[in-house]
C-alpha cells in the first residue's frame, strides 16, 4: 500500500468505499420528497435498532414497564442503507439526518427532538423517571450520559468502522481505536466495581445510553468477533452489568424495535402496540400481514 499524500484542498471526487459508501456524502439536506407516517400514539419514533436507536425504544419500553401509559408510541423504521434519513420528512425533524428522531405529540404543538441524549433527557424530565431531579445524583447521571455521547464515536465510527465495515483491514487504525476502546472499557469496569449501575445505585438514562454500545460489544451483538478481539471477558464488572441490564423486560423489548436483520424472532420492524412483541415479530408475519398492519396503524 502506497503512502497517502493529502491534497491541499480535499474534494469529493470518488466514493469513500466500504459498506456505507452509497449513502456517505459531504453535504446535508434532502435528496427526495417523502412524508413520514404518523400513528395514533403521543410519541412518534423514527429509528433503527442500531445502538443509538435502541436507546430511545428501550427508554420508552422502560417507561411503559413503570406504568406510564402516556409513553405509548409508534416506532417507524428508517432504512438508512436506502437513504430514508435524507427524505424531506425526516430532515424536517432532524436536519442532521441521523437516527433516532422523535416527535412528541402529547401537547398542544408537536415537538421535534433529535440526538439520542437529548431525547433521553426530554423523556426522563417529562415522566420524572431515570434522571434525578437535582443535586449530585443528577450531575453524576448527566456526566455519564455525556461520557457516552463523547466516547461512543471512538467505538463506532472509529473501531467499529475499521474492524467491521472498511473495505480493507488496516493495522494502524484498528490498533489505534482498539487501544482507545480498551481504555473506555476499563473506565466502565472500574466504575462498575464500585457501583451497581453506571451513575450510582439506581438504573438511569446513563445505563440506557451506555448499554446498547458497550453492553452490545460485551455480549457480541455489535461487531461480530469484537468481544474476543478486545478480550471483553476480562472486564468482569462490565460483564456483570451487561448481563444484568440485558435481563430487564423493557430492554428485552426495546432492543428489537425497528430491528430489520438477524434472528426473525428478534425483528420487530414496526411497533404500534404492546401486543406486537408477541404477535408481529418477523417469524410470525407473512409479507402480506406486514403490509396490511402498516396500513391499519397509520393515520
Amino acid at each position: 500500500m502506497t503512502e497517502y499524500v493529502p491534497p491541499k484542498v480535499w474534494t469529493w471526487d470518488q466514493p469513500s468505499g466500504g459498506q456505507f459508501a452509497n449513502i456517505n456524502r459531504p453535504v446535508a439536506g434532502t435528496t427526495h420528497e417523502k412524508v413520514l407516517p404518523v400513528g395514533k400514539h403521543p410519541f412518534q419514533l423514527y429509528s433503527l435498532a442500531t445502538p443509538n436507536g435502541q436507546k430511545v425504544s428501550i427508554m420508552l419500553e422502560e417507561l411503559l414497564e413503570k406504568g406510564h401509559k402516556g409513553a405509548e408510541y409508534d416506532a417507524w423504521p428508517v432504512r438508512i442503507g436506502e437513504g430514508d434519513q435524507f427524505s424531506s420528512g425526516f430532515v424536517d425533524i432532524n436536519p442532521n439526518s441521523k437516527i433516532p428522531a422523535l416527535v412528541d405529540r402529547s401537547g398542544n404543538e408537536p415537538v421535534r427532538v433529535f440526538e439520542s441524549g437529548a431525547i433521553l433527557i426530554h423523556l426522563a424530565e417529562k415522566f420524572g423517571e431515570f434522571l434525578p431531579a437535582a443535586g449530585p445524583a443528577r450531575a453524576e447521571t448527566l456526566s455519564w450520559l455525556m461520557w457516552q455521547m463523547g466516547s461512543a464515536p471512538f467505538l463506532g465510527g472509529g473501531f467499529g468502522h475499521f474492524f467491521a465495515y472498511a473495505p480493507s483491514k488496516m493495522e494502524y487504525p484498528i490498533n489505534r481505536y482498539a487501544m482507545e476502546v480498551k481504555r473506555q472499557l476499563d473506565v466502565l469496569n472500574r466504575r462498575l466495581a464500585e457501583s451497581e449501575y453506571v451513575a450510582g445505585p439506581d438504573y438511569s438514562i446513563a445505563d440506557i445510553a451506555i448499554w446498547p454500545w458497550y453492553g452490545g460489544v460485551a455480549l457480541n451483538r455489535t461487531y461480530e468477533g469484537a468481544n474476543e478481539f478486545l478480550a471483553v471477558h476480562e472486564y468482569e464488572n462490565l460483564m456483570r452489568w451487561a448481563r444484568q441490564v440485558d435481563q430487564r423486560p423493557g430492554v428485552k423489548r426495546g432492543r428489537i424495535v425497528n430491528k430489520l436483520t438477524g434472528d426473525p424472532s428478534e425483528q420487530l420492524h414496526e411497533r404500534h402496540d404492546a401486543s406486537d412483541f408477541e404477535l408481529r415479530t418477523q417469524d410470525k408475519l407473512t409479507p402480506a400481514d406486514e403490509t396490511e398492519g402498516a396500513k391499519d396503524d397509520a393515520i
